[in-house]
């Protein structure tokens, strides 16, 4: 049996996946299958309840990605762990890592977001690595807020490698706060989902919420903080050394990058 499936709901690169990673997984499970992907269109060839069940699975992976939930391996891999995973893949069963602004609930949203937040919690020490768009860094984020809400830490330190200007950020006008406010907008706007904007202005006035470069790490110690590295593959080997010698007395250093992007 020979089929062309046609993806017209989604852009065919999100379920692809990076380097097409995401197909290929899917690809692994069905070996005796041959398929061919061309643009927007798959070309499936192979024994008749081979082409239905590729694209049954094929389809749930459509479904999460309409349901605004970035893909990942491991998404696929759940698709076939036992009778009932499609129903779990739908449902999305996670735990709470937060509460947001308007109270609902923020949560790991699937498989490599669980592991990052296991991870976590068993270590102090947390490399998150994966392609833009994962999710690597709200939820990186979701576990600062909720260390701080809890009392576990007193302090979140957020940096990340201003690349644009090589870290020499004393030609830009302002202070410190406005040289770096567009490199890390990101984080700001992941904090702004999670904290009160009046509040979070205090904690930023009082140094409960922190932001430095990279380079003005160099000499602290960091005790009782959760500190997260964003954009991590922006650094070099010492720079990246000197930000984890840094960590202290109860400390939790999260670290998030994307090997394969070099900006």
């Amino acid at each position: 049996m020979k089929k062309t499936i046609r993806l017209e709901a989604v852009d065919p690169l999100e379920i692809y996946g990076a380097g097409n990673r995401i197909l290929e997984a899917l690809c692994g499970y069905f070996p005796k299958l041959k398929v061919a992907a061309r643009g927007n269109e798959i070309v499936l060839d192979g024994e008749d309840g081979q082409v239905e069940e590729f694209e049954g699975k094929l389809a749930l992976l459509i479904e999460r990605r309409l349901h605004k939930m970035n893909l990942t391996p491991y998404d696929v891999e759940d698709l076939f762990e036992g009778e009932d995973a499609p129903e779990r893949f739908r449902l999305a069963e996670d735990s709470t890592i937060v509460h947001g602004n308007d109270g609902k609930p923020i949560k790991a949203r699937n498989r490599a977001q669980q592991e990052m937040v296991k991870a976590y919690f068993d270590n102090d020490l947390v490399f998150a690595v994966g392609p833009a768009g994962t999710g690597k860094t709200y939820v990186a984020i979701a576990l600062a807020v909720r260390a701080l809400k809890n009392r576990e830490v007193r302090r979140i330190i957020l940096t990340r490698p201003a690349v644009e200007a090589g870290e020499r950020l004393g030609f830009l006008p302002g202070d410190l706060k406005d040289k770096l406010d567009p490199y890390l907008q990101p984080l700001y706007d992941a904090l702004g989902d999670m904290i009160p904007a009046k509040r979070l202005q205090e904690f930023i006035a009082d140094g409960t919420i922190q932001i430095a470069p990279l380079a003005y790490m160099r000499g602290r110690t960091l005790d009782r903080a959760c500190v997260i590295l964003d954009e991590a593959q922006n650094t070099n080997l010492g720079q990246l050394k000197m930000f984890l010698t840094r960590m202290g007395r109860d400390a939790k250093f999260i670290v998030t990058g994307d090997a394969t992007q070099i900006d």
